[in-house]
């Protein structure tokens, strides 16, 4: 029997089998879970909508998934990187969670509404040396929802940290 299911939902220009996204499926199916790893690749490739391809798209694949999901195996854990995280969190809202881990996460994606997440568990992993997404935003957003916080000296890709990142994971769900 699952501990339950988690969706992880992969970066911009990146893909279901990235190192990131892999290595928490990795930490996930160790402790009993069952992982989903949705593709975006179409999306993120359509520049015609958006530097980052289609997020609105990319948002109402990544509920439809999740949606399917809850309906077989009950409220879902959700997790993703950069872009990943900002429809996770935003999915949270409408589809039922038990805990959401967001990897440097976006405050604002255009005129996409700013982040916001279900009053669920909540772990943020971010990078002092983001050059995308400026640590401090997300220091005080994960700051004021209580959200468990890991900084890592690392760049947006957290290509350094990425056994950390599995382990921070591990933790959330252990937790839940």
């Amino acid at each position: 029997m699952s501990r339950g299911h988690c969706i992880l939902s992969h970066g911009f220009e990146s893909g279901p089998d990235a190192t990131k996204v892999t290595a928490l499926a990795q930490a996930a199916e160790a402790l009993g879970w069952t992982t989903e790893r949705p593709d975006y690749t179409d999306l993120d490739a359509r520049s015609e909508v958006s530097r980052v391809g289609d997020v609105p798209a990319r948002l109402q694949r990544l509920l439809r998934i999740a949606g399917e999901a809850v309906q077989r195996r009950g409220p879902v854990v959700l997790a993703g990187s950069s872009l990943g995280a900002y429809i996770s969190a935003i999915a949270s809202l409408q589809v039922p969670t038990r805990g959401l881990f967001l990897m440097v996460p976006p405050l604002q994606m255009g005129p996409m509404p700013a982040l916001d997440a279900a009053p669920v568990p909540t772990s943020v992993v971010h990078a002092w040396h983001d050059e995308i997404i400026p640590a401090a935003g997300v220091i005080e957003w994960a700051r004021a929802r209580s959200a468990r916080l890991l900084l890592l000296d690392d760049s947006h890709r957290l290509s350094a940290h990425v056994d950390a990142t599995a382990r921070a994971f591990a933790e959330l769900l252990e937790s839940l």
